[in-house]
């Protein structure tokens, strides 16, 4: 098993409900204790030999531009010229031409540890996805991005992911959440892109379709094209992790994860 030496990471939001630390810079730029977001994601990344660095980037791209010599060598850009009118899966296959050989996919508004990584590059299956178990604990106060907007997932017996996306199936009833990364051996990235130009090609005349979950298949999420190709029969597996990460989608978001990461028991 060749493991993952790439990543790109979706950068090309807007991040409005993290407003005002994203009026005048990207999501993946905030600091958390102390630290842009996408910082601490290259620090768990480089643990682990992944040093070539994918950005999508959209909004604010030439502030993440003059900020990346800070954040250290190995980062390219691809733009994501749409961002305002598209969403993540759109964003992600702005780097279509990257899916050349075992990668990792990666939110840009979520914390991880190195260990997180590491389970992730561990993982023999084509298609992997790093899913928390303990994710009902992370919500407990989180009033500002409630349980119901979590990507659950669930886990048939025979070890594969069966569902996942926002309201895929009843929180309560959910295996644990899919933190925003992914894992994939040159196969899988392959099957990844092809079911995506497959997809690309028969919605090229009507973007605002439905496409899965999705009110149209230019507001799709990644989870959509996840679900479709389990839908379709392609396996997915889960890696298992309890904690050691964190998503910063609000305000609150923010302050409770630098609390988390300032501490002396802070996630490694």
């Amino acid at each position: 098993m060749t493991r993952p030496r790439k990543a790109i990471v979706v950068a090309a939001g807007m991040g409005r409900r993290l407003r005002p630390y994203t009026d005048g810079i990207p999501k993946c730029l905030v600091p958390v204790a102390g630290r842009p977001i996408l910082a601490r994601q290259l620090d768990a990344l480089r643990a682990h030999g992944v040093r070539d660095v994918v950005v999508v980037r959209g909004y604010l791209g030439d502030v993440l531009e003059a900020r990346a010599a800070a954040l250290g060598g190995g980062i390219r850009f691809v733009d994501n010229p749409d961002y305002r009118t598209n969403n993540i899966l759109a964003s992600l296959f702005c780097a279509e031409h990257e899916f050349d050989g075992p990668l990792l996919v990666s939110y840009s508004d979520i914390v991880f540890t190195a260990d997180v990584v590491a389970r992730a590059i561990a993982s023999p299956a084509d298609i992997a996805l790093v899913i928390d178990r303990d994710f009902r604990a992370v919500y407990e106060g989180r009033t500002d991005h409630p349980l119901d907007e979590a990507e659950v997932a669930e886990v048939d017996l025979a070890g594969r992911v069966r569902r996942v996306g926002k309201r895929a199936l009843p929180p309560d009833d959910a295996w644990g959440e899919f933190i925003g990364l992914v894992k994939l051996s040159a196969a899988g990235a392959a099957r990844m892109r092809d079911a995506w130009r497959e997809l690309a090609a028969r919605y090229a005349d009507r973007p605002d379709a439905p496409f899965m979950r999705a009110p149209a298949f230019r507001a799709a999420y990644l989870t959509d094209l996840l679900q479709h190709l389990i839908d379709t029969g392609v396996p997915i597996h889960p890696v298992e992790i309890r904690g050691q990460w964190r998503e910063i989608d609000t305000v609150q978001d923010l302050e409770r994860a630098a609390a988390l990461w300032a501490g002396a028991d802070a996630p490694r």
